[in-house]
C-alpha cells in the first residue's frame, strides 16, 4: 500500500507519560513517538513494566499523556473534552482484550449487539460480521461454551462493530496454543489489509512477528527503531 498523502491512523509525538507518586514515580513513556498508517499492522514487544499497556491507553483515548500529542485519523484527542473524548472513542476505536474479555451471560450474538448500541448504534450485522471472522456458526452461544480461539474471534468481531480506523490489541494471544495464536493473530493481518484498519498489537509472543508488517521493541518508555518483517 502506497501512504502518500494518506493521513495517519495514529500519530503519537513525543509523548510523556509519568505514573506514581514521589519517590516511586516512573516515566511510562518517554518522548515516545509513533505513526501507524490505515491498513498497516503494527506489534509492539518488550519485557513487562515497559510501557507498552501505557501507549495503548493514551492511543485509545483511555488516557492522557502529561505532554506531547496523540491524533487519531487527524483528530487530536487532548482537544477534546471528556465526553467528547468517550463519544470519539466509541466510534473511531476498537479493543480486543486478552481472552476477548467477553460478558458471559450474553451469546456471541448479542456481544456484538450491545457493543452496538453502547455507540448508538442499533443496526448491527451480528451474524455478518461473526460470518467474517469464521464465526457464524456459533452467534448463539455464549463465552462458557466456546474456545480460546472462538473467545478472541468474537472479540475481535466486537471490536469491528463500529467500523473503527484503528485497532488496538492487548495480548491476543496469552490464552492460546501455538495454532490458534497464528490463527487469530492472521485473521488481525487480514482484516489490516483487505479493510484498510490500522492495528496495534502488544505482545510477548515472538512466534506470531511474521503477520505483521512492523515490529517495535519498547524499553523503559521509549519505542527502538522499528523492524520490517517479511
Amino acid at each position: 500500500m502506497s501512504f502518500v498523502d494518506v493521513v495517519p491512523a495514529l500519530e503519537v509525538t513525543d509523548a510523556v507519560l509519568e505514573l506514581g507518586d514521589g519517590d516511586s514515580r516512573v516515566r511510562a513513556l518517554d518522548s515516545v513517538s509513533l505513526t501507524v498508517m490505515p491498513g498497516e499492522f503494527v506489534a509492539i514487544v518488550g519485557p513487562s513494566g515497559s510501557g507498552k499497556s501505557s501507549l495503548l491507553a493514551v492511543a485509545g483515548a483511555l488516557g492522557q499523556p502529561d505532554s506531547g500529542t496523540v491524533r487519531v485519523h487527524g483528530t487530536d484527542l487532548g482537544s477534546l473534552s471528556r465526553r467528547a473524548r468517550t463519544r470519539f472513542r466509541l466510534h473511531n476505536i476498537g479493543f480486543v482484550f486478552q481472552s476477548g474479555n467477553l460478558l458471559p451471560a450474553l451469546s456471541a450474538a448479542d456481544q456484538l449487539r450491545l457493543a452496538g448500541r453502547l455507540a448508538g448504534n442499533r443496526r448491527v450485522d451480528a451474524e455478518a460480521l461473526l460470518a467474517s471472522v469464521d464465526m457464524a456458526h456459533r452467534a448463539g452461544h455464549r463465552p462458557s461454551e466456546l474456545s480460546g480461539g472462538e473467545r478472541q474471534r468474537v472479540g475481535i468481531a466486537r471490536a469491528l462493530v463500529n467500523s473503527p480506523s484503528l485497532l488496538l490489541v492487548d495480548e491476543p494471544t496469552a490464552a492460546l496454543d501455538r495454532r490458534r495464536s497464528h490463527e487469530v493473530v492472521q485473521l488481525l493481518a487480514d482484516r489490516a489489509h483487505a479493510a484498510g484498519v490500522a492495528v496495534v498489537m502488544v505482545t510477548h509472543d515472538r512466534d506470531v512477528l511474521e503477520h505483521c508488517d512492523r515490529v517495535v521493541e519498547m524499553v523503559d518508555g521509549r519505542l527502538g527503531v522499528p523492524e520490517l518483517v517479511g
